[in-house]
């Protein structure tokens, strides 16, 4: 079977991922209460992880050329999307984080993606403008 290499884009945005968490999570820890900045950590890392465990999930759907792989592909899903809601309702119901803290740090993927974006565009039109 050949392994599906990965995409300089798809490294690149997993290289940012920990680049933006960490470009937000130190201003936060010198200005911030602990309990924001551990949101942030807590919420990047949630959200990283399952960036990473959504990515694997779909290179491993399309290695397999199977007819039943649908099935299988959303359980995973579920059963990652319910981990995820386990972790987020224990840590909002006990007060562990501070839930904007922690809404940060789950939108750092989303940051980074959007960030990305923008920047493809602008190179984009930029060569088209020059050609």
């Amino acid at each position: 079977m050949n392994p599906i290499v990965k995409d300089p884009l798809q490294r690149k945005i997993e290289l940012s991922n920990w680049i933006i968490l960490a470009v937000i999570l130190i201003p936060s820890l010198i200005f911030a209460p602990v309990k924001f900045s551990l949101g942030i950590l807590l919420g990047g890392f949630i959200s990283i992880l399952n960036f990473h465990w959504m990515e694997k999930g779909l290179r491993g759907l399309f290695q397999k050329t199977g007819v039943h792989v649908k099935g299988p592909v959303l359980i995973k899903y579920y059963i990652r999307l319910a981990i995820t809601a386990v972790v987020l309702y224990f840590l909002i119901a006990y007060k562990t984080v501070n839930v904007i803290g922690l809404l940060i740090g789950l939108s750092v993927v989303v940051i980074n993606i959007v960030i990305t974006m923008i920047m493809a565009l602008t190179k984009k039109n930029f060569i088209e403008e020059v050609i």
